[in-house]
């Protein structure tokens, strides 16, 4: 004779809304939201270059007030002649009050022909771009922009 009587399965780890839950905590406690200062950008910058940024030869085009901080397009231009010898070997673009300062990252090379790199950042609020870039003689160029943000695009 068969049971009728369905006992429901045991299942061993996290249901999905219990992950979830653990995973916003987890979050929550990350070291990189508590790191949204202009220190933690500086102290980024000191690690991506050792030599000391002079200003000029970088230029930022970002709209100086962005209605909406999801999408802010950026564009960087380096003046470079980009030749076997002397062309821009990285690109640094960092915001000094995102949780995560380093925005993006870009390696060149003589090979690219025109040192310029576009991309859409996402800011919680006001804040500079600071960019950072490396020459293939060892030198470092700087400019920074304020970007006034009226939405934020990183909320909780």
């Amino acid at each position: 004779m068969t049971s009728s009587l369905h006992l429901p399965r045991r299942r061993r780890g996290l249901n999905r809304r219990q992950a979830l839950a653990a995973l916003g905590a987890a979050c929550a406690l990350a070291p990189g939201a508590a790191d949204a200062t202009p220190e933690a950008a500086r102290k980024l910058l000191g690690d991506l270059v050792k030599v000391a940024p002079k200003a000029g030869k970088v230029k930022i085009d970002v709209p100086e007030i962005a209605e909406n901080g999801n999408a802010v397009p950026v564009t960087v231009t380096v003046d470079s002649p980009m030749s076997p010898t002397d062309y821009v070997r990285a690109i640094h673009i960092i915001a000094d009050r995102n949780p995560q300062p380093g925005v993006a990252s870009f390696m060149l090379g003589p090979d690219n022909g025109k040192a310029e790199v576009q991309l859409r950042m996402r800011m919680a609020e006001s804040q500079n771009v600071i960019v950072v870039a490396e020459l293939s003689d060892g030198t470092a160029w700087t400019a920074t922009r304020e970007v006034k943000v009226t939405v934020g695009g990183c909320s909780t």
